[in-house]
């Protein structure tokens, strides 16, 4: 590109800086973090690079911003796409320091060495063979906050949307296989408010968990009739699935219980709306709750994520199957993938390092994705930004 390429540092040299970086995010403030630091650190890397760069600061998340740098212009173009922050660990637990870059075994260990600063630091390395001439279309490099406890960030670009582009990766860990679907997540609490009285007469009271009891038994049937109505073979769990995962209730044996409450997930497939599914539940547990005389509420614990899919018909899909030797795959876990196909990108995600590494104690980076991931995207941003001019039509 030019004589700033001096300037960036080597993939062990800027993934030593960002895992030094503690951008955890959490629901709980105690543990949550800034991530500006990261935004500024990629920032200064990407304009050395000739990248004009954005900050975004994110309306109401004090300290949180996303990064847009783009190289080129066009209205086509590739955006690759990873989170800045991390999920929270036990430092105690690890082998060596999470802030810590180490080398052990033909890994690199750290936090968020594969979930996912790591991504970027391949983008790094992988955009210096090209020169800002060569770009008919495009690079976008996009970095944002907190994905592992809200996805505000990812949430703030689709409300404002003005990112405009045709195709996105996002770097999660995959093993750098392509995925072109997930399933969605919502999480809901139902909460049901009866009266407290003493035990020894049951009609001094009215019993939330007596109630809770038919409750339960509608969201099983719920769970079974999704089962029966949605399936898709490419997901290793075919169907929809309903969670039971948490329930609170009553506060002494001898005393009737006046408040109960449930939390449970459920994860759609493609296809299915995140939305409907909530009335649906209101609908079925509404009148259970008439019937037993009890308050109902239904409260959203997040905004949940859409459910996604790109058609195994893209071009991006296509390129990354052509180019990785593996077929499109679908997985359980969500990402930011439904927010950037909400602004218009045929989207997939494919990242190094393995899924099962994320969220864990000691986690690592093997050697052996960091070699392939550069090469396989100095061969997407030849194809979507320097090869094709590739604008809307």
């Amino acid at each position: 590109m030019s004589s700033s390429v001096n300037k960036v540092p080597s993939i062990v040299e800027s993934l030593t800086s960002l895992i030094g970086i503690n951008s955890i995010s959490s629901v709980l403030p105690q543990y949550d973090q800034s991530n500006l630091a990261v935004i500024d650190t990629l920032a200064g890397w990407f304009e050395s690079l000739g990248f004009a760069i954005e900050v975004l600061p994110i309306a109401g998340a004090p300290g949180k911003a996303n990064l847009l740098a783009t190289l080129g212009k066009g209205d086509g173009g590739l955006v690759l796409s990873g989170h800045t922050d991390t999920v929270p660990c036990n430092p105690e637990l690890w082998r060596s320091d999470p802030f810590v870059l180490t080398e052990r075994d033909n890994r690199y260990y750290g936090l968020g060495t594969c979930d996912m600063k790591g991504f970027f630091s391949m983008i790094l390395e992988a955009v210096q063979v090209f020169r800002a001439a060569d770009f008919k279309q495009p690079l976008m490099v996009l970095a944002t906050a907190d994905e592992e406890s809200s996805m505000v960030g990812a949430r703030a670009l689709a409300r404002q949307g003005n990112l405009k582009g045709r195709y996105a990766v996002i770097g999660e860990p995959t093993s750098l296989r392509p995925i072109r679907m997930h399933k969605g997540i919502i999480m809901e609490t139902v909460r049901l408010t009866g009266k407290a009285g003493h035990s020894s007469n049951p009609d001094l009271g009215i019993n939330s968990i007596d109630a809770m009891h038919d409750v339960i038994g509608e969201l099983k049937n719920i769970r079974r009739d999704l089962s029966a109505q949605y399936h898709n073979a490419h997901f290793a769990v075919s169907t929809p699935t309903l969670n039971l995962g948490c329930i609170h209730g009553g506060d002494n044996p001898n005393r009737i219980c006046g408040s109960c409450e449930l939390a449970f997930d459920l994860r759609a497939l493609p296809g299915m709306s995140n939305d409907d599914l909530r009335e649906e539940i209101r609908r079925r547990l509404s009148p259970i709750a008439a019937q037993n005389q009890v308050q109902f509420e239904l409260e959203t614990l997040f905004p949940g994520i859409e459910p996604f899919s790109t058609s195994e018909q893209s071009p991006l899909v296509q390129a990354a199957e052509r180019l990785t030797g593996y077929r499109s795959e679908a997985v359980a876990f969500a990402t930011e993938a439904p927010f950037l196909q909400e602004l218009g990108f045929e989207t997939i995600v494919m990242g190094p390092g393995s899924i099962d590494q994320a969220h864990q104690v000691d986690e690592f980076l093997a050697f052996d994705q960091i070699d392939p991931c550069v090469s396989l995207l100095r061969s997407l941003i030849r194809q979507f930004c320097v090869d094709a001019a590739d604008a809307r039509d």
